[in-house]
C-alpha cells in the first residue's frame, strides 16, 4: 500500500499574495520531494515498479518543468506540484496545474519513467528498440502529425503523443506496460501495437535481474540552485506556451466543461460521453464521412482526458451532448486535415 500523502512543509511564503509569491527565487522555497505532496506518488511508482520485479527505482527532483535528461536515469517534477499555494499559483497563471491530481500525475511520472529506465539501461541501444521504435537520433520535432487511425501505437497520455519521436514512443509503451491493470495484451491483441508491448516486457525480464550501467543521480537545473525569479519563470513559459497552455483536447474540454463541480447532481464529463458515444461516433463519421474507426479512437481520448482532469457537465445533459458532438467535430476535422498539437512534455 502507497505511504500517506506527506504534509507540505510550514514555510512562511504560503500566505503571501502572488504578486509577493513571485518576487522571489526558485532557491528561496526551499523545496524538497521528500517533506512534499508528491513523495506519496513517487512511493507508488517504485511500489509498481517492484511489483514488475524492476530493482530501478529513478531519483526524483524539483525542476521548472517536467522531463528526464539524456543520459540521466532521474525525472524532475515541476516545482509547482511540491505545494498547494504553488498549484494555485500556477492555475490563476497558466490556467491549469499539469499533473495536478493524482491520476493526471501518475500517468506523467510513468512516462517520465520510461525515459529513465530508458536512460539507465541504455535501451536505446539495442537491436530490438530500434527496430520496434525507430532511431533515437532522430530529429526531435516542434511538430508531429498526428494519426488518429493508427494501431501502431498505445494510447496514455493524450494526442497520440507516441507518434512524436521514437522516445515518446518506447515511453508511452512502458507507461501503459507498467499500469496496474491496464490489460494491455487485451486491449491491444489486435493492434500492431501489441509487438512493441511483447519487446518492452522483454526488455524489463532481462534487465531486473542486472545492475544499470548508467547509476548517476545527476540532477539537471534543480531548484535549490536556481537564482531566477517565479516571475521571470512566468513571463517566459507565457510566450513559450501562449495558446497552446494544454494539449489541444485538453484545452477544448475545460472549455466546454468545468473542473470545478458546479452543484452536488452535476454529472461527470466522461459519464456523459460513456453514454453517447455510439451514437456521437456514428453521427460524426457520417457527417464527416470518416473512417468511425479514426473518430472512435478521438471519442475514447476525450472520454479518457476529461476523466483525467475531473471535468465536470455545466449545464444539462442534452447540452452536454450537443457541445460534445461539436467538439468531436471539431477534433476529427483537424486531425483528418493534419493539424497536430505542439510538443511539450
Amino acid at each position: 500500500m502507497s505511504a500517506p500523502p506527506s504534509r507540505p512543509r510550514t514555510t512562511p511564503w504560503v500566505r503571501l499574495s502572488d504578486e509577493e509569491l513571485l518576487k522571489l527565487r526558485f532557491r528561496d522555497l526551499h523545496l524538497s520531494v521528500d517533506h512534499s505532496v508528491i513523495q506519496a506518488h513517487v512511493n507508488r511508482l517504485y511500489e509498481e515498479l517492484e511489483a514488475r520485479g524492476l530493482k530501478f527505482r529513478p531519483h526524483v527532483w524539483f525542476s521548472e518543468e517536467w522531463f528526464s535528461p539524456d543520459g540521466v536515469p532521474g525525472i524532475a517534477v515541476p516545482f509547482y506540484l511540491a505545494h498547494p499555494r504553488l498549484m494555485r499559483l500556477e492555475r490563476n497563471i497558466m490556467g491549469e496545474v499539469e499533473g495536478g491530481n493524482a491520476r493526471w500525475f501518475m500517468r506523467i511520472l510513468r512516462h517520465e519513467a520510461g525515459h529513465a529506465i530508458d536512460n539507465a539501461y541504455r535501451l536505446r541501444r539495442r537491436k530490438c528498440w530500434r527496430e520496434v521504435f525507430g532511431p533515437a537520433s532522430r530529429r526531435y520535432p516542434d511538430r508531429y502529425r498526428a494519426r488518429p487511425g493508427s494501431r501502431r501505437y498505445v494510447h496514455h497520455l493524450g494526442d497520440w503523443y507516441a507518434q512524436a519521436h521514437p522516445t515518446e514512443d518506447f515511453a508511452e509503451t512502458f507507461a501503459v506496460w507498467l499500469t496496474p491493470r491496464s490489460a494491455w495484451r487485451k486491449r491491444y491483441a489486435e493492434w500492431p501495437a501489441v509487438r512493441k508491448l511483447h519487446v518492452v516486457d522483454q526488455l524489463m525480464q532481462e534487465v531486473r535481474a542486472q545492475r544499470a550501467p548508467v547509476r548517476n543521480r545527476d540532477r539537471v537545473e534543480p531548484i535549490e540552485y536556481n537564482t531566477r525569479t517565479l516571475a521571470q519563470h512566468y513571463r517566459r513559459k507565457v510566450v513559450r506556451y501562449g495558446q497552446y497552455r494544454r494539449s489541444m483536447v485538453e484545452g477544448m474540454l475545460a472549455w466546454l466543461f468545468t473542473e470545478e463541480r458546479p452543484r452536488k447532481d452535476a454529472a461527470r464529463a466522461c459519464t456523459v460521453l460513456r453514454a453517447h458515444q455510439r451514437e456521437l461516433v456514428d453521427a460524426v463519421s457520417r457527417e464527416l464521412a470518416l473512417p468511425r474507426y479514426s473518430v472512435r479512437e478521438i471519442m475514447l481520448m476525450m472520454i479518457d482526458r476529461s476523466e483525467a482532469l475531473q471535468l465536470y457537465v455545466r449545464g444539462s445533459r442534452r447540452d452536454a451532448v450537443h457541445v460534445s458532438r461539436w467538439l468531436l467535430e471539431r477534433l476529427a476535422s483537424m486531425y483528418s486535415q493534419g493539424e497536430t498539437p505542439h510538443i511539450f512534455l
